[in-house]
């Protein structure tokens, strides 16, 4: 079980301008060669810098809404932090510009920081943006335990009802889910993002605030499978993924690589299983 982190005593959200996670604008809609006006609601991205310490690491795109897991569950995810205890808090400051998330480290987790220090100019949820060195790209993993969580029924059941968990996707057609799902695949937390690795980021630190045991469930994630997903589900140890689009080459050796199972192109009733595929039990979940 993962130590819980109570965060209402650990984060704070100041400033005079909020950003919300939607925005609702007017456009010109044609339909069998009529136009008209109407409204329209459209998914925010907001610069979100993450600062330790009062150091400037990273600058990334992210819709505005669950940053004190997304703080928690990057600093996990990237390795800045062994465990929630080394992470004492967060400050959530709103600028007209975007926002900030100032965060206190425990000193031996700063020190780390500042000697594999470098600087992030994000894209939308750009996992390897600023990674000084090819050794960086495929970073050293924890090897997972086999998993005993996931079985064919638990899949189903997850993609049935992974749509009612993302209210914002479906108000605007733009963001990315991360969902957790317990052995029999009911969804249990779930993220929304614009971008895929701010949503597992999101629901990484979601988890740990939780207390929940990442090995008793698995992550379903309405994106393509790609090397850094799996990277931060390995490194806080998460040990199945299922994606709903397709994996990359580097993503499927990974997994392999350090025993996350790993299933994509998960769609009704299908679903391929690219690696650890044993581990998937195929009767009643």
């Amino acid at each position: 079980m993962m130590a819980a982190l109570d965060m209402d005593a650990h984060a704070k959200v100041q400033g005079p301008v909020q950003h919300f996670p939607s925005a609702c604008m007017t456009v010109a809609r044609t339909n069998g060669g009529q136009s008209r006006s109407t409204q329209d609601e459209l998914a925010e991205e907001v610069p979100v810098a993450l600062e330790y310490n009062g150091v400037s690491h990273a600058v990334m795109l992210a819709t505005p809404a669950d940053l004190e897991e997304f703080a928690l569950g990057f600093s996990l995810s990237e390795g800045i932090v062994a465990s929630p205890a080394e992470f004492y808090g967060v400050e959530i400051e709103h600028a007209a510009n975007g926002i900030t998330a100032h965060i206190d480290l425990a000193a031996g987790a700063f020190m780390r920081l500042k000697e594999r220090r470098r600087s992030l100019a994000g894209r939308t949820g750009c996992g390897l943006c600023g990674v000084d060195s090819l050794a960086q790209v495929v970073r050293p993993l924890p090897y997972l335990a086999p998993t005993r969580a996931l079985s064919g029924p638990a899949i189903r059941r997850a993609l049935a009802e992974a749509r009612a968990q993302q209210p914002l996707n479906r108000i605007t057609g733009a963001t990315h889910a991360a969902i957790w799902c317990g052995r029999d695949g009911r969804p249990r937390a779930a993220f929304e993002d614009v971008g895929r690795h701010n949503a597992l980021d999101k629901l990484i630190g979601g988890l740990h605030l939780a207390g929940a045991d990442p090995a008793d469930g698995f992550c379903l994630i309405t994106s393509r499978a790609s090397v850094e997903m799996v990277q931060k589900a390995a490194t806080v140890g998460i040990a199945a993924m299922v994606a709903i689009s397709a994996p990359t080459a580097l993503a499927v050796r990974t997994a392999l690589g350090c025993g996350l199972t790993l299933v994509a192109f998960a769609r009704g009733d299908d679903f391929v299983a690219y690696a650890h595929g044993a581990n998937i039990a195929m009767e009643s979940a």
